[in-house]
């Protein structure tokens, strides 16, 4: 969708090139969210590292940073401002103001 709108961006392989600790919270504040919000609850590895439902922000970020598959996706990052690219028109719409 956004080659069909000739929208330049950098595709991230998340699994190859996954978010640190400082990025993951980078983006989790540019999202405006906790890790919460965007913890995929279904993937196979929140059940094989046993998560709840009831850890705390900083053990989320950890088994997310360990575990990317467990972050929701994809995320489209421009300048300050993040969204969860689902359904995945909000990336033309983030991209559409990104000048406001």
């Amino acid at each position: 969708m956004l080659d069909e709108q000739q929208v330049t961006y950098r595709y991230r392989e998340y699994t190859e090139e996954p978010l640190d600790r400082e990025e993951l919270g980078r983006v989790l504040a540019a999202l405006g969210v906790n890790p919460r919000d965007v913890l995929r609850h279904r993937d196979p590895a929140y059940r094989e590292l046993g998560l709840g439902g009831d850890e705390s922000d900083a053990e989320l970020i950890e088994a997310m940073v360990s575990r990317p598959t467990l972050l929701q996706r994809p995320i489209g990052w421009l300048g300050s401002r993040a969204v969860v690219g689902r359904p995945i028109e909000t990336l033309l719409e983030l991209v559409a103001t990104a000048g406001e």
